[in-house]
């Protein structure tokens, strides 16, 4: 599965399951760009992928933004001339202080869907036409388990990632006549800074966790619904994406495809 002379662009790429995506992209040589809202991070990340002898670069992206992400875009093709992979990879579980809430408000349903399905939309509509022109390209969406089966804990978030998966069904079959494959990784239960605040949602509002630490709401959780018993990892994710953007994969595409230790196996 090589990837070498790729360019692989991950939105939200600065830390987190995006860092993890591209760590694993750079081993088999693929050139990272990070776009993040965080600049410095995201300029970190992009040294320290640099220091593992790929090319890469840091570009500040705000998805929710098409001129952002379509400024960001331009710099990639001045920088390199051409994209051939897009991970979107930004995403959040609601508005700030979403966590501190027992219920879904107003503000959190609109960022779920602002950023993670529009945000997915203006990515793909600013990469899609360098593919197309290209007639290749490779596209992966992040979904979650949670589009899977809606979570009454965080019905705003389980309802954006399912309209992730139909999403990406509907760009697969739209993009397929240009040799553009387009997929959805659902990652299942990983510990991530957005974890931490779901755990300590958890641990005041759901008598199973009451009062426990976040982390142990996580392991705990592990055990109830993995049937691995085993967590899931950022390089899991970023292992299955790899070999999806590789032309062994060349014949799948409009798939969602679960990383969740068996939590769902239908």
């Amino acid at each position: 599965m090589e990837l070498k002379d790729r360019v692989a662009i991950v939105t939200g790429g600065a830390t987190g399951i995006g860092r993890g995506i591209g760590e694993v992209l750079v081993r088999y040589r693929a050139a990272i760009v990070v776009a993040d809202l965080d600049a410095d991070t995201a300029e970190r990340t992009a040294s320290d992928f640099a220091a593992m002898g790929v090319p890469s670069m840091a570009v500040v992206a705000d998805v929710t933004k098409p001129d952002s992400i379509e400024k960001s875009v331009a710099d990639v093709l001045a920088r390199f001339g051409h994209i051939d992979i897009l991970v979107n990879n930004a995403g959040v579980a609601g508005a700030r202080g979403w966590h501190t809430s027992a219920d879904s408000r107003e503000e959190d349903w609109i960022a779920a869907f602002e950023v993670n399905v529009k945000g997915i939309a203006n990515a793909t509509n600013a990469v899609s036409p360098v593919m197309r022109t290209q007639r290749a390209g490779k596209i992966i969406n992040i979904a979650s388990i949670a589009g899977r089966e809606g979570r009454p804990a965080l019905p705003h978030y389980s309802a954006s990632k399912a309209a992730v998966i139909n999403y990406t069904q509907a760009v697969a079959d739209e993009l397929a006549p240009f040799n553009i494959n387009v997929n959805a990784v659902c990652p299942g239960l990983l510990w991530t800074p957005m974890w931490d605040q779901v755990g300590h949602r958890y641990a005041r509002f759901n008598p199973r966790y009451e009062g426990l630490p976040s982390r142990q709401v996580f392991d705990t959780m592990i055990q109830d619904v993995i049937p691995l018993k085993r967590e899931q990892t950022p390089e899991d994710i970023g292992n299955l994406i790899a070999f999806l953007v590789s032309e062994d994969a060349r014949n799948i595409t409009g798939q969602a495809i679960n990383v969740d230790g068996g939590a769902f196996l239908r």
